[in-house]
């Protein structure tokens, strides 16, 4: 039987790479880093010829709208930025996270709106997720990994932003973003960020086939008609043009369909929108309720339009 002998350099590579065991011992937190992810709708539904360039046409857009925000210092100090193919994502310091939040995202959105109307070719429609938590970051291999990060993608991926670009027009919404709970408390309810809370809409982010469930915030800086034509009128209006009879409150619980009463609306199907339909949306699954000026998603995410999610090849 011939025995094989790990060489002592190699012996000493694998001790330096070993794995810390958790609880184990106390040992220093890493340094909060905020995060900033963004992928590109039906990217891979786009003919290969056109992946290289869209791939390296985002980090373009998002470095951009960085610099149009006023975010140079932003733009330069980036930790473990990474292209992921149809998307990017980068760390920062959470100092700039009002910014991000207010102006970047609508100023992406902007910017992603001039090139899809002056360029032929595929449109850009982004997804954008913000988040913040404990990573490594001391300049060594594998900085910038963590629980923060995971989740940073896994609200990318979740079904509520996905859901609600697939509703929109792509005529008119080119960015749904996605903030997660940590960020809308410690940014948006504290005040230091000009995106108003009423801007924002609760929702549970999960994400099919992973075990990932938690509360976000979705804010799309320009939502489109059709994603608010399910719910914008009250239910007496509506019924009134179309000629109809008026649904009561006991109609309502039996009958599928938009209710509305004072300032509460309930709307089991399509997209509901309270006040100014500009940089303002309320999107809502199976079971979702608005009352005075907090937003309420429930389970599921019912959309008008073309919804592809989960098939071959991921048509996001």
């Amino acid at each position: 039987m011939a025995f094989i002998t790990v060489p002592p350099s190699v012996r000493r590579s694998r001790m330096s790479a070993s794995v810390t065991a958790p609880y184990s011992e106390s040992r220093p937190l890493p340094p909060y880093r905020a995060l900033f992810a963004v992928d590109a709708k039906d990217f891979t539904g786009l003919p290969a010829v056109q992946h290289g360039p869209v791939s390296q046409l985002i980090p373009e857009l998002v470095d951009q709208a960085l610099e149009q925000a006023g975010l140079h210092k932003l733009r330069d100090a980036k930790r473990f930025p990474a292209n992921t193919g149809d998307g990017v994502v980068f760390g920062f310091d959470p100092a700039f996270l009002p910014f991000v939040l207010w102006p970047l995202l609508g100023v992406l959105d902007d910017i992603l709106g001039a090139y899809n109307t002056q360029y032929v070719g595929p449109r850009i429609r982004l997804r954008a997720s913000v988040h913040v938590g404990p990573l490594p970051d001391a300049d060594n291999p594998g900085d910038g990994n963590g629980t923060a990060r995971n989740d940073t993608h896994r609200l990318l991926d979740s079904r509520p932003v996905k859901a609600i670009l697939a509703a929109a027009s792509e005529q008119v919404t080119h960015l749904a973003a996605v903030i997660s709970q940590r960020v809308y408390e410690d940014v948006v309810l504290g005040g230091y960020t000009g995106l108003h809370p009423d801007r924002c809409v609760e929702v549970p982010a999960t994400v099919e086939g992973k075990d990932f469930s938690q509360r976000a915030w979705l804010y799309v800086p320009s939502p489109s008609g059709n994603l608010v034509q399910a719910g914008v009128l009250p239910l007496e209006e509506s019924a009134a043009q179309a000629g109809g009879p008026v649904e009561s409150d006991r109609d309502a619980a039996t009958h599928p369909g938009t209710h509305y009463s004072g300032n509460t609306q309930h709307v089991r199907e399509g997209a509901a929108v309270m006040g100014s339909v500009g940089r303002d949306i309320t999107y809502n699954g199976g079971s979702t309720s608005y009352r005075g000026t907090n937003q309420h998603w429930g389970g599921g995410d019912n959309v008008a339009g073309d919804k592809r999610v989960g098939e071959a090849g991921d048509h996001r």
